[in-house]
């Protein structure tokens, strides 16, 4: 294994770790904490690690606390390259214990859609919560939209991603 990617790993694990203060120790090693502002997603299914109801809840504290991912792109609803900041999906559904193929996720105006848990990965799609370094208004397609890195590869620029690509989203469903 080349030594940048086993210090990838070693990184993300350690980022993983530090994360998991965010699981309440004291109610036992699969209890999350649960947010104390609005929440703004909801996690729920297939999962391990949960809160209260069973479901994971995310207020926006409880989102950045978790490794945060930054990247620049352009999309087909904006003007220009865009700097998105959130959490990587693959490190949202590793914190909640996701054990499912298949993810269905859900907007605001109740927009569904189903993607493939494979999409989670290094390098690929995030949780964006900022963009341009300010939060984002339901107006603008918040307060959460999963972004991928459409720039990086043209495996992004086709029109199922451009379909996966949710914004105002509020719900993962983690299908088994």
């Amino acid at each position: 294994m080349r030594f940048a990617a086993l210090f990838a790993m070693t990184r993300r694990a350690m980022m993983l770790g530090a994360a998991s203060v965010a699981i309440a120790g004291s109610a036992g090693a699969n209890t999350l904490a649960s947010p104390t502002g609005e929440p703004l997603l909801t996690v729920r299914g297939a999962i391990t690690n949960v809160g209260e109801g069973n479901i994971a809840q995310f207020d926006l504290d409880l989102l950045t606390a978790l490794p945060s991912e930054t990247f620049e792109t352009s999309t087909i609803w904006t003007d220009g390259v865009q700097e998105f900041r959130g959490v990587s999906l693959d490190v949202l559904l590793e914190h909640v214990g996701a054990t499912g193929d298949n993810l269905q996720l859900r907007a605001l105006n109740d927009y569904r859609i189903t993607i493939p848990a494979s999409d989670a990965r290094e390098g690929g799609p995030i949780v964006a919560y900022e963009q341009n370094g300010n939060p984002m208004s339901i107006r603008n397609k918040g307060p959460l939209w999963l972004v991928y890195p459409y720039d990086s590869t043209t495996d992004y620029q086709t029109e199922e991603i451009y379909a996966r690509s949710i914004w105002q989203l509020i719900e993962i469903e983690v299908l088994p």
